[in-house]
């Protein structure tokens, strides 16, 4: 089953119609950055069955951050949501591109997965760097990388994210 797809300005006049808009993103992406009407309920709450989570015969309209997330996961949304139920074209991006107001918080560090891809990019370029010209033992590093990538894949767990979650900036963040 898919959600139908309500572009921005028509998403923006079910919710002067007291449409509910729903955030899926995790909490540290939509602490960043969200949608001032939007209702933040992760996916996997929902997913877990939050219940009495979405009223019941109220229009729902659910959003992530380019709308990927929810067409992914249309079915197991459309089953949490006991009347009509839309997805918002683009998510977030969509909303923005249509101009349309967004809440933002540059206090907030960016999203963990965002941190990952950049410390890890990070490492694999700098260890490409100094291997090439301090010595060929550096090149241990991004395959050091490449590797815990690849078991972060597999198995689900991120050791870089774990890490990172204890930063100062982060800790601060999951502390309120």
């Amino acid at each position: 089953m898919t959600l139908p797809l309500l572009n921005p300005q028509a998403a923006r006049q079910h919710l002067e119609q007291g449409a509910l808009l729903i955030d899926i993103r995790t909490a540290d992406e939509h602490a960043r950055e969200r949608i001032a009407q939007a209702r933040h309920l992760p996916l996997e709450r929902l997913q877990a069955g939050a219940d009495g989570a979405l009223p019941a015969g109220r229009t729902v309209i659910f959003h992530c951050r380019s709308g990927q997330r929810t067409r992914l996961q249309a079915s197991a949304l459309a089953a949490c949501v006991a009347g009509p139920a839309y997805a918002l074209e683009g998510g977030l991006d969509g909303w923005k591109r249509a101009g349309l107001p967004v809440l933002r918080d540059a206090s907030q560090p960016l999203e963990l997965q965002r941190q990952v891809q950049i410390a890890a990019g990070s490492m694999i370029v700098l260890g490409t760097a100094l291997g090439a010209t301090v010595t060929p033992w550096l090149h241990l590093l991004p395959g050091f990388v490449g590797c815990g990538l690849v078991f972060a894949g597999v198995s689900g767990f991120c050791g870089l994210a774990r890490l990172l979650l204890k930063m100062p900036w982060n800790r601060r963040r999951l502390a309120a």
